[in-house]
């Protein structure tokens, strides 16, 4: 081989190879950027799909269960008179009284029945005073949590002036009545206690009811 074509195959040889160190580092780059890709969308799509499943399942569970209480010994557990009620109760008179109290747990569906404030305000202005006071002067309300569940109370005594409780029974308007009632929210909605009765009577169960409120959860 001659001076010349020795010095074109140098230059050849020089060319290939610079070609080869620009390629690579591209090859390289292209490599390494198409992997990244690859393997980031794959773990956000199962992050995306964990959170989905996540969400799924604490949605069950937050609705997966049923309100329950406990009855006190002594109460006179009764059938409910329509699809509203959850369960009602008779609570044997005092001594002395002409009447028995009736406790009634309302419920109407997820969402249904009114806020608590409302009710609590509704129940309030069913009992009036016998001086003409307002009733929310002496009522007593109470905000607790019980077995997880929020729980709003109220307690408040006077002149009965009806409702969907007592059993819408007719009764002496004179006389002093004592109304308990509790909000009970659930993840599948409200549940509406109203405990109504003459006052010496609603006194005699005071124990009973309150162990009825802590009983109250929701599995």
């Amino acid at each position: 081989m001659n001076l010349s074509n020795r010095l074109r195959y140098g230059r050849v040889l020089l060319l290939n190879q610079a070609m080869l160190k620009t390629i690579i580092p591209i090859c390289l780059v292209v490599f390494l950027f198409t992997g990244c890709s690859k393997n980031s969308g794959t773990v956000e799509s199962n992050s995306k799909a964990g959170q989905s499943s996540r969400t799924s399942a604490e949605s069950a569970q937050n609705t997966d269960g049923e309100f329950r209480t406990k009855a006190p010994d002594g109460w006179v557990v009764e059938k409910p008179t329509s699809e509203m009620r959850f369960a009602q109760y008779k609570l044997p008179k005092a001594e002395g009284d002409a009447e028995d109290a009736f406790l009634v747990v309302y419920y109407f569906g997820k969402g249904q029945g009114g806020t608590t404030e409302a009710n609590i305000e509704r129940w309030i202005n069913q009992v009036k005073q016998p001086d003409g006071s307002p009733s929310k002067d002496k009522a007593k309300t109470e905000t607790s949590t019980v077995n997880g569940l929020p729980v709003t109370t109220v307690d408040v005594v006077g002149t009965y002036s009806g409702g969907m409780s007592q059993e819408s029974s007719t009764h002496d308007p004179s006389l002093i009545y004592r109304l308990r009632g509790a909000v009970v929210e659930t993840p599948k909605g409200s549940y509406f206690v109203k405990l109504t009765g003459p006052q010496k009577t609603v006194n005699r169960w005071d124990q009973a009811y309150n162990d009825y409120v802590k009983s109250f959860e929701f599995k």
